[in-house]
């Protein structure tokens, strides 16, 4: 019989994760009638530094979070800070909270990341954990290039893994995946045609790649 705490956590985490996704396209399409673009990036470039780490920080804890959305975050950056800045705030986004995620698995072990997660996504992070990532340095980069990355983080960790194979892995997956996330929101907003171009096949192309990761490994 189900245990009626793991069911209460389980529906918070789906009530939560609704939320979050809800009032961030709410927020966004709100700031977007009521600014414009171009004003918000005024008001962005008034706030100096802070606006990166605004951005930044949103994209961290969405990470070391699973249950909140990141995608909205990486095109948020590219749409406000052009493609360059807004890639630099992910990737080191990325590289902090991935690299924080591993090294609290490592030791802390499981207890600790079912309380920062919930039970039904430790439960993907322990298949990934099971499917003998470390040996295999180009699997766990795939895995990292994909929209699982924030759990795949956590699974490494557990895993024996090294530091000295998952970073060069991380370093590689967010410099291949980032980009073409990051460039579809300055091409959308910034009605850049090439950028949308080399944006539309690079989503593509990770979408294929998460599908048939998740098929082959069933995660």
């Amino acid at each position: 019989m189900s245990n009626p705490s793991i069911i209460d956590n389980r529906k918070l985490i789906k009530i939560a994760r609704f939320v979050a996704i809800a009032i961030s396209i709410a927020l966004g399409i709100w700031l977007l009638n009521r600014f414009g673009i171009e004003r918000l990036r005024s008001n962005v470039e008034q706030m100096g530094v802070w606006g990166f780490l605004a951005v930044g920080g949103l994209r961290l804890t969405s990470v070391i979070i699973p249950a909140l959305p990141g995608t909205a975050y990486s095109i948020l950056a590219g749409g406000l800070f052009g493609f360059v800045p807004g890639l630099t705030v992910i990737c080191l986004a990325d590289l902090v909270s991935c690299s924080l995620s591993f090294c609290l698995s490592r030791r802390y072990g499981r207890s600790l990341v079912t309380r920062l997660v919930g039970d039904r996504a430790m439960n993907r992070i322990d298949r990934f954990s099971q499917k003998n990532l470390e040996h295999n340095f180009w699997l766990i980069t795939g895995f990292l290039m994909t929209g699982l990355f924030d759990f795949v983080a956590y699974g490494v960790g557990l895993t024996k893994t090294p530091w000295r194979k998952f970073a060069p892995a991380l370093v590689i997956s967010v410099a291949i995946s980032n980009p073409p996330i990051v460039a579809l929101g300055a091409g959308l907003l910034e009605s850049g045609k090439l950028l949308l171009g080399f944006a539309l096949p690079g989503v593509f192309a990770l979408g294929l790649l998460t599908a048939i990761l998740q098929r082959q490994s069933k995660i």
